[in-house]
C-alpha cells in the first residue's frame, strides 16, 4: 500500500484543517496516510499568550520519518510571503537525508494559507516545493482540472501550485467547502502518482 506523509505547520488551525482534507484524498485514492506536525519552534509564554492552536491528535513529526513514505505533502502558512521558520526549521535539518537521497523519487506537494488574496501563497507554495525538488522529489500540484479554483462567485485559495485557503486579517475565516475539496483532490492526486511511481 501506498504510504502518505501529510506534513505541517499551523498556528491557528486553517492549516491543519486543510491537512485533514489532503489526508482524506489521499485515503480515498487507497493510501495509508499520517498526519504530522513539525516541532514548534517558539517560547511556550509566546504560544499562549498569541493563542497558537494545536490538534493533539496530530504527533510531532520527525526528520527521520520522512525516509518512509512513498509521498510527502507539505502544508504551511505564508510569513512574509515564505514558509514560516518553525516548518524551515525542520527542513533545514534534512541534510543527512539530502546526502544519502533518501527521499530522491518521491513524490512531493505543497499547501498553505494566507490571510488575504495577494499575501503571498504562491510564493510560499515556491518556497516549501523548492525543498522538495532540492531533495529529488516529483511535484504534484493542484491542476486546473479542480475547476474550484476558477471560480468568479466567491473568493478562494488555490493555484496550479497548491491548495491554499484565506484566514482572513483577524483568522476568522475558515477554509472553505470549495478550498477543502481543492486540498482533498491534491492529495487524492499525490497518493495516485506515488501509487504509479511506486508501481
Amino acid at each position: 500500500m501506498t504510504k502518505i506523509l501529510v506534513l505541517y505547520y499551523s498556528s491557528y488551525g486553517h492549516v491543519a484543517k486543510m491537512a485533514d482534507a489532503v489526508a482524506e484524498g489521499a485515503r480515498e485514492a487507497g493510501a495509508e496516510v499520517d498526519v504530522k506536525r513539525v516541532p514548534e519552534t517558539v517560547p511556550p509564554e509566546i504560544v499562549e499568550t498569541a493563542g497558537f492552536q494545536y490538534d493533539d491528535n496530530h504527533a510531532v513529526a520527525a526528520i527521520s520519518d520522512l525516509k518512509d513514505y512513498d509521498g510527502i505533502i507539505v502544508g504551511a502558512p505564508t510569513r512574509f510571503g515564505r514558509m514560516p521558520s518553525q516548518m524551515a526549521a525542520f527542513w533545514d535539518q534534512t541534510g543527512g537525508l539530502w546526502q544519502s537521497g533518501a527521499l530522491v523519487g518521491k513524490v512531493g506537494a505543497a499547501f498553505s494559507s494566507t490571510a488575504t488574496q495577494h499575501g503571498g501563497q504562491e510564493v510560499t507554495l515556491f518556497s516549501i516545493i523548492t525543498n522538495l525538488l532540492h531533495h529529488g522529489l516529483t511535484i504534484v500540484g493542484l491542476p486546473y482540472s479542480f475547476q474550484g479554483q476558477m471560480r468568479m462567485d466567491e473568493i478562494v485559495g488555490g493555484s496550479p501550485y497548491g491548495a491554499t485557503t484565506l484566514a482572513k486579517s483577524d483568522g476568522s475565516r475558515q477554509p472553505s467547502e470549495t478550498e477543502l475539496d481543492g486540498a482533498r483532490f491534491q492529495g487524492k492526486l499525490v497518493a495516485q502518482t506515488a501509487a504509479k511511481l511506486s508501481a
